[in-house]
Parts: C-alpha cells; structure tokens; sequence
C-alpha cells in the first residue's frame, strides 16, 4: 500500500521520455547552470561507469580525464537541470560497475567498441 502510494506521487516528477544508454557507452550530458540570473547549458562528456537505483531516485555515473586527473560527477537521471542526456558510442562492458577504471590512463581507459547487429530485410 505504502509503495503504490510514493509511486503515484513520485510518477509526476518523473521523466516521460529517457534515453537508453548503458554501462559503458560514451556519452554527453548536457546540465543547466545558473550562475547569478544567467542560465547556460554544459555539456559534461564521458564515460558511464555505473548505474544505480530506480524510479524518482535513479542515478548515473560518469567519468572523464581532464588534465591527466579523472573527474567523476553523478547524475540524477530525472532531475530537471539534467536537460538530455545523449550517447555518443557504446562501449563493450560485462560488467555492471566499471570502476576497475578509475585505475587505468591513456589507452587502458578506451573500451572496445559494441558492435550493432543490422538484421537485412528480404
């Protein structure tokens, strides 16, 4: 009773349409930054290595380098100043957290490339 009730509360604030992306995939968020009365758009691009939670409170991981140092940030995916979210490649993963990146730089970091599988019509 009591979950029905957060989810019909919960199911406005939600986000009609998601963009499917998963672990590993390359990816641009673009986020709304208000700095003053000025409102901008920054994209912030990288690599999703984890994904956790559900519904209202679901969030993304993700990771780039910047000056040789790795940067981290993590997302609400139905939060209103994430304004899109749009994947860039996918990459290979086989597991569901990739923090084994956090250790590796330069060539290490890149995943391989998840290949699409394009069915012919007859």
């Amino acid at each position: 009773m009591k979950t029905e009730l957060l989810n019909a509360v919960e199911k406005k604030s939600l986000r009609a349409k998601t963009p499917y992306f998963e672990i590993g995939d390359t990816v641009d968020v673009h986020c709304k930054i208000e700095e003053g009365a000025k409102t901008r758009i920054q994209i912030f691009s990288g690599v999703v290595i984890s994904r956790k939670g559900s519904g209202l409170n679901e969030m993304f991981t993700v990771r780039r380098i910047v000056n040789d140092e790795g940067v981290e940030r993590i997302f609400p995916l139905h939060s209103p100043n994430v304004v899109d979210v749009k994947p860039i490649r996918s990459g290979k993963a086989r597991r569901a957290k990739l923090y084994y990146l956090r250790e590796r730089t330069g060539k290490g970091v890149k995943l391989s490339q998840r290949r699409t599988e394009h069915t012919q019509s007859a």
